[in-house]
């Protein structure tokens, strides 16, 4: 059996985080799932011209669902922080590094990992 490289290690952690997320906030549908394979599908091409960009495949994966949702179906994940005023989408940061993570930029917090959004929506942690 031959072991798994470091890119799709990253690759498919990317893609469980996400879809972790998602499913938190309940928008894991089938066409969004599509969104999370074709971002993936992307960041493979991205990362194989760029080898050093492997830590970071899991924050861009994040960023370009969240752009595609933007597009399709509207902004997500809706902040859980500000309970008033016009809602808003967190935002992942750093936007190219590792240890990617959910913020609201208007209170100033960290929301939580990406991966690990279900706590802070008031769902179960994720597995």
């Amino acid at each position: 059996m031959d072991p798994i490289s470091p890119l799709e290690q990253a690759l498919h952690t990317a893609r469980a985080l996400v879809l972790a997320d998602l499913a938190s906030g309940e928008v894991a549908a089938a066409d969004v799932v599509s969104l999370v394979e074709d971002s993936v599908v992307q960041r493979r091409w991205w990362v194989e011209q760029w080898p050093d960009g492997v830590a970071y495949v899991a924050g861009l994966v994040a960023q370009d669902v969240q752009d595609a949702l933007l597009e399709r179906h509207g902004r997500w994940p809706i902040c859980p922080v500000c309970g008033s005023g016009d809602p808003h989408a967190l935002e992942v940061e750093p936007e190219l590094g590792p240890d990617p993570h959910w913020v609201c930029h208007k209170a100033g917090v960290k929301v939580a990992s990406v991966g690990s959004l279900g706590p802070a929506l008031g769902g179960e942690p994720s597995s």
